[in-house]
Parts: C-alpha cells; structure tokens; sequence
C-alpha cells in the first residue's frame, strides 16, 4: 500500500489504482461524468475531475493518473474549482434543462455537480445550443436524447463489455457528435433484457421507450 496526501487528509491507497478512483474510495468526492472503475484507458473526456499534484506546473485530470507514494493532491484549489466551474457552464449551454420531466431527476450526475460546485444549471452567458431532433427514435426498444447527452462514453463501454461488440457509438463530429445505434434489427431482445446502457448513463439521456419521458 501507498501513502498520498489529499487536501491536507493522508490516504492509503493501492498501487496501480487511479487518483480518481482513491479520493472516491476515501469519501472525497471530485466532479466527474465519463470515469467508469477498472477502465483501462479513461477518456478525460469531460474534463471534471481536474486536481493539483505538487510538482506540476497545472492541474491535471485525476482519472488518468495512478497514484505514487508521497504524492501531494490539492482537489479544492481556486484554481480547480475554476476550471469545473467553465467545464460545467460548457456542458450546460449545450443541455435542455427540463429536470422536471426528465427520468434522471434528483439522481442527475449534473445536479450533483452544480451542488457541489454552488453554481446553478444555466450556462450563464454563453448562448443555449440545442441540437435538432431533440429525440431519435431509430433503435427498438430505446429512446435517445442528445439535449440531455454529455458524450461521456459510459453507455459505449459497458455495452461492449456486456454484449462482446459493439452496438452503439459515437457518430458526426464537433457540435453535432451524438451516439448512433448498430444492429438495431437483431439486437432489441437483447438490449431489453440488458438496458446497461441506460442504468451507466449519468443523464438519463438513453431511456427505455416505455418510461415515460
């Protein structure tokens, strides 16, 4: 076992294991969208879970370091909590703001952010961008929402992990990146009785079609 030290708070933690991964076993929550544990190479995609290591110049995202003995982690710095705080204006000026009619509310991972963070779910002064349609409807038995998508990654991982290949991915690039569906014709049995996709994502941006919306 490692000795760190994380806001002032020493830690035991195993070798090999992402900071991430540590802060959250020890209680210390960091802000985060697209960590799943035991993932082999994290995305860093939502650009959340920044910390400060003594020794670096900048803060660096924490899902993609492991952990060394005698490291020094700083997770509240003005400096990180800035950062989150532009990341999360970011994501929420492309997000429909619905939380009322939305199945992921009071269980909302950007909920749980904007608390933590004391910052509300507007983005603020950036403009609202909204994709068109606000849902596709092409696989059988679930309903996307790409206003509600953060483009985490979760629901691509685990479900090539439970199904052994690949029926979901990213698809278009940029702004208009959403998740596109393959095999939809011979996989409905399959995705019904599965439904990891929906229960990994963090927004509730994936729903099985007879969940009312």
């Amino acid at each position: 076992m490692l000795k760190i030290r994380v806001d002032e708070k020493e830690i035991e933690a195993q070798e090999g294991t992402t900071l991430l991964q540590v802060c959250l076993d020890h209680g210390i929550y960091i802000p985060n969208l697209c960590f799943l544990a035991h993932m082999e190479q994290p995305p860093a995609s939502c650009r959340f879970c920044f910390v400060e290591i003594e020794g670096l110049q900048k803060a660096v995202p924490s899902c993609t370091i492991e952990v060394r003995e005698g490291m020094v982690v700083r997770t509240d710095s003005p400096a990180v909590r800035s950062l989150q705080k532009s990341a999360f204006r970011l994501f929420m000026s492309v997000h429909h703001v619905d939380c009322s009619h939305c199945p992921g509310n009071r269980r909302c991972e950007l909920q749980r952010i904007a608390k933590f963070l004391r910052i509300g779910l507007k983005p603020g002064k950036l403009d609202k961008c909204l994709k068109e349609p606000p849902i596709i409807q092409e696989h059988p038995v679930l309903d996307y929402y790409p206003n509600r998508c953060v483009l985490c990654g979760k629901c691509l991982h685990i479900c090539l992990s439970r199904q052994g290949k690949p029926l979901l991915d990213f698809a278009k690039r940029g702004f208009n990146t959403v998740i596109s569906f393959y095999g939809t014709a011979s996989s409905d049995s399959a995705c019904e009785t599965c439904l990891a996709c929906v229960q990994v994502c963090p927004v509730s941006a994936l729903t099985l079609r007879t969940q009312e919306h």
